[in-house]
Formats: C-alpha cells, sequence, structure tokens
C-alpha cells in the first residue's frame, strides 16, 4: 500500500498532544549519559504498551524496540534516537523544566525520543502493511565519547532483524519549524580529544635558569600546534584544532614544573584525521626537545565523520519535498564541524541524518548546550511524519 505524505502528516497531528506528553515528562527528568535509568524504564514501558518486542540493557542502559511487519521480508529499517542530557543547569522558566538539579535537556534529545516514541506508536497501527520489520534505537551516551553508539552495535542492534538502513534527526533552532536541513555526503566532522602534561622542573621564580618551565613550554606548544592547521595541511579541507583547557603552576614565584592541556580536533576528511595525529606528535617530541621537558600526549580517538548515503539523501529529499514542499526542503552548503556518535551506524549501513527545524517564532536563538534552549512544539508531529514515511518507503524499496 502506497501512502501519501498528506497521510503521515495528518497521522501524526492526532497524536501530537500524546507526542508532547512523552517529551515533557522526559525533559523533566533529565539523566546524564550512561544514567538513563529512569528515562530507559519510561521508554520501555511505552513500547511494551504499543505491542513491540523489546531489549533492555543494550549497551548499559539502551533500549530496543522491535516492531514486525506482518509481511514476508526479513529487512529492517532502523530509527535511532538519544537518551542523555546535559550537566547544565536549566534557565528557560517554562512549567515543565528540569526538576533534576544541574542537569537539562539542552540538546533535544528528549525531542528525538518522543518523535521515535510516536514513530513508533503510528506504525504500530499500521503492522500488517509493513513489508519488513523496524527497530526503534534508543541509545544511551551520545554526549559522552567515545559514546553509547559503539556499545550498542558491538552488542547486535543492527543484526537481528538484519538493519539495511538508519535514519536519525536532530532539532535545530536555526532552522523555522516546518523545514528540514539536509545534506548528501559529509554531514558532520569526526571528533577525537586529546590531554597534553609537559612536565619540567621547578625552580624559584628568581633563578629560573635552574628550571624547565612547563608554562613556558606550553606556550610554545599551544602556537606550534595551531600551526599545524595554518601551515601544514591542505588549505581548503576542513579542520579544527582547539585548545580548550590550560592548568599549571603553582604560585606567582614558582617556575612551573607541571601543566595539563586539553583540547579537541575535527576533521571531514578520514585521512586528514590520522594526519593530524601524527603532525601533533611530531610537534610535540619537538617541542619536548626544544624546552628540556617531557611531554606525553593522551590520544582519544572520538566519533568517526559522519556521511549520509546518497540513495537514501535523494530518496528522503523527495519525501521532504512532498510534504513540505520545496522551500521547506534546505540543502545545507557545507558539513558541520560538530560530531555525532550517529556515525558509528553509518560506517556499518546506509544512513541519513537531517536537521529538523524548531525555531520558536519571535524568540531569540539559543544554541544547543544553551541553558535556555528550547524548542518549538509544532515540529514535532511533522518529525514524526518524516520518520514515518522514510521507514515506509525504504521498505517497500529494498
Amino acid at each position: 500500500m502506497i501512502y501519501k505524505s498528506s497521510f503521515f502528516l495528518s497521522e501524526a497531528e492526532k497524536i501530537k498532544s500524546q507526542i508532547i506528553t512523552w517529551r515533557r515528562q522526559l525533559h523533566r527528568y533529565p539523566e546524564l549519559s550512561f544514567n538513563e535509568k529512569k528515562t530507559a524504564a519510561m521508554i520501555t514501558g511505552v513500547l511494551k504498551k504499543l505491542g513491540l518486542e523489546v531489549r533492555t540493557g543494550i549497551g548499559g542502559t539502551g533500549v530496543v524496540g522491535i516492531l514486525r511487519g506482518m509481511k514476508d521480508n526479513k529487512s529492517a529499517v532502523a530509527l535511532r534516537a538519544d537518551m542523555d542530557a546535559l550537566p547544565l543547569h536549566e534557565d528557560t522558566g517554562v512549567d515543565y523544566a528540569s526538576r533534576n538539579s544541574g542537569r537539562m535537556h539542552a540538546c533535544g534529545h528528549d525531542a528525538h525520543m518522543s518523535m521515535v516514541l510516536g514513530t513508533a506508536a503510528m506504525l504500530a497501527n499500521y503492522r500488517q502493511n509493513l513489508p519488513g520489520s523496524v527497530v526503534f534505537i534508543f541509545q544511551p551516551g551520545e554526549e559522552k565519547p567515545p559514546g553509547g553508539a559503539r556499545l550498542m552495535i558491538e552488542e547486535g542492534v543492527l543484526e537481528n532483524p538484519p538493519v539495511k538502513a538508519i535514519f536519525g534527526l536532530h532539532v535545530t533552532s536555526s532552522l523555522p519549524t516546518g523545514t528540514v536541513g539536509i545534506r548528501d555526503g559529509a554531514v558532520m566532522a569526526s571528533a577525537d580529544n586529546f590531554t597534553i602534561k609537559i612536565k619540567g622542573r621547578s625552580s624559584h621564580g628568581a633563578s629560573p635558569h635552574l628550571g624547565s618551565d612547563a608554562i613556558v613550554a606550553s606556550a610554545q606548544v599551544i602556537l606550534m600546534l595551531q600551526s599545524i592547521v595554518a601551515r601544514r595541511l591542505d588549505p581548503v579541507e576542513p579542520c579544527v584544532l582547539t585548545i580548550g583547557t590550560v592548568n599549571g603552576g603553582e604560585k606567582e614565584n614558582i617556575v612551573a614544573s607541571e601543566v595539563t592541556m586539553t583540547g579537541t580536533v575535527r576533521a571531514i576528511n578520514p585521512s586528514l584525521r590520522q594526519q593530524l595525529e601524527t603532525e601533533m606528535r611530531q610537534v610535540l617530541e619537538g617541542a619536548a626537545k626544544a624546552t628540556d621537558t617531557i611531554i606525553k600526549l593522551d590520544y582519544l580517538h572520538g566519533y568517526p565523520a559522519l556521511w549520509n548515503d546518497s540513495n537514501l539523501f535523494k530518496k528522503f529529499h523527495s519525501i521532504a519535498t512532498r510534504m513540505l514542499g520545496a522551500e521547506g526542503v534546505k540543502e545545507l552548503d557545507v558539513p558541520s564541524m560538530g560530531a555525532e556518535d550517529f556515525a558509528r551506524y553509518a560506517e556499518k549501513v546506509p544512513a541519513l541524518y537531517f536537521n529538523l527545524g524548531a525555531a520558536i517564532p519571535g524568540e531569540e536563538f539559543r544554541p544547543w548546550h544553551h541553558p535556555r534552549f528550547n524548542i518549538n512544539e509544532d515540529c514535532l508531529p511533522i518529525g514524526v511524519a518524516l520518520l514515518s514515511a522514510a521507514v515506509m518507503d525504504t521498505l517497500n524499496n529494498f
């Protein structure tokens, strides 16, 4: 059976109040990465009421719901929602604001979960027309590298039933409600984090020649690391090397014996990602010799770059255009240097990740991870309609 785009929108509107209720309940009780126990319990309860097969405790607190279609097809499409909140004090002033002090859904994961639950509710009503299965993945720890996606994949969320394609989304206040932002190919950067420890020799500030100043060494390291991007890499290749923290020293008249720095590295090109680490190690080896210090680099390989599958992009672009109109589909010119561990699923199966417009008319723009971040809840049924249509179209075209 072929459904028109208007069908999905109208069906999603019928359950809009329920989707909003789920979203606000999740928003009130945010939980941090890999501690999403009550969140997982709520999701589990909803999925079971919908008659889905439910698996819990995957990757720690992850939940998977499986909707098996009535038609004979062993293929499956997956939808993924991230569950974790941020260690942030909420300042929105809404009546459903966080009741867990110092924790907030400031990145829209509450909206993502409620939309995937809404999609499960919609599709459960039409399981007799599903030519395959739908796997609803509720993932912990997206905000905490190396992330929960890796753990869930290792525990088989893409294998039984075998997932042939996966979809994910992210709400954003940078786009008007009623629009989506999509891109073919590269969508988001890889993200690696690092810690640099510089160990020198302490001495009195009046006798610096008797020591090895870790603070002076850190200053040289910072400048040399910045020169990697500025002078040692192809300038047309997007990449970022940021030093985020610098800590060291004991007193104003003591030559510092130790400095610790942390930072992040971002890239789109996988080979450039490897080159950045190699260049950093070479720079730090030279800096240690030049400053008579010992410098150690602890390099954490985080999320890979996220790439959309071209075939899924074309199909989703068509679905979104029919549903929202040509003006409602914004093709993103460049990838974001932000990162997402949805990329790990995209390494395994064809994937499509899109931004869902959620701006509140008349309100000042608040970016993700802001204490006053909020969304226009009118976007929720739109997200459900898009996900439902994408699932049905993909299952029907395997």
